[in-house]
């Protein structure tokens, strides 16, 4: 038999009493909460409760008031090299001279090997994930002539060269197709079937129940974290949203036509 690996059931994420301020005004407010390892999560909430804050400050690029984050039992200096970060698309300048290819190696470079040359190996990490992406075909391509969809491919693209084993997402599905948005879903999938684990801030209540395993939900506070048919209950959307009835109706359609699916089963 074999012996149970403990790592495995580390908390992928802990937070404890997280606060996190902009001028003196809390935009994370005293957050407890802890994720497994190998799921995908999503960080939902009305505007301005804190999602883009908390992956930042996971990531270690906001300072908290009070509080800690720790990543697989460890600090983040310790585990960074198993993190990889995208951020919303908008936060970069995609008139740059670079092309995909040039982007998507850009991965396969840590702190530790800045100024050395990448190896065979890393030139065929970077094509298997841009082959994975669906981005090969055009990876000559200049990033400034790619559609909203493409640019996000390559985002997802330099984070698999990464080979990290937590992504976390700043609203990956923002200004995509229907058939990127599906692409970048199945690879999700893919991802954390092969033990990857992925944290996802998104805007879309209704899409949120369809796309993740575990939900975080935000109001500045933390209103519910856990699998998902534990937090979208009526009355935790009611303490994040504030009671708007048309949008816990429509979810409370979704999670009824899931439901009736699941009992009948494939192809019925």
């Amino acid at each position: 038999m074999t012996p149970t690996d403990p790592s495995e059931h580390t908390p992928l994420l802990q937070v404890d009493n997280l606060t996190v301020s902009y001028h003196h005004k809390p935009v994370l407010w005293d957050i407890n909460f802890d994720l497994p390892q190998g799921t995908i999560t999503g960080v939902i909430g009305p505007n301005g409760s804190g999602k883009t804050t908390l992956l930042k400050s996971i990531m270690g690029l906001l300072p908290a008031d009070y509080g800690s984050i720790s990543l697989f039992g460890q600090p983040l200096k310790k585990v960074r090299n198993r993190i990889s970060y995208v951020p919303q698309r908008e936060s970069v300048d995609w008139d740059f001279p670079a092309t995909i290819r040039d982007v998507v190696i850009m991965g396969r470079y840590r702190k530790e090997n800045l100024f050395r040359r990448l190896k065979k190996e890393d030139h065929e990490i970077a094509r298997e994930a841009m082959e994975q992406a669906g981005l090969l075909d055009i990876a000559d391509t200049a990033i400034s002539e790619l559609s909203g969809g493409q640019q996000q491919r390559v985002f997802l693209a330099r984070a698999l060269a990464q080979k990290a084993d937590l992504y976390l997402m700043d609203e990956p599905f923002v200004g995509v197709d229907a058939a990127t948005e599906d692409a970048i879903l199945k690879l999700l999938t893919r991802m954390r079937d092969a033990g990857k684990s992925v944290i996802i801030v998104h805007h879309d209540l209704q899409t949120a129940y369809s796309f993740f395993d575990h939900i975080v939900l935000l109001r500045t506070r933390l209103v519910a974290s856990g699998p998902k048919d534990e937090v979208f209950t009526a009355n935790n959307l009611q303490d994040a949203y504030g009671g708007r009835l048309s949008v816990l109706s429509r979810i409370g359609d979704l999670m009824k036509r899931e439901e009736v699916q699941m009992k009948q089963g494939p192809g019925e």
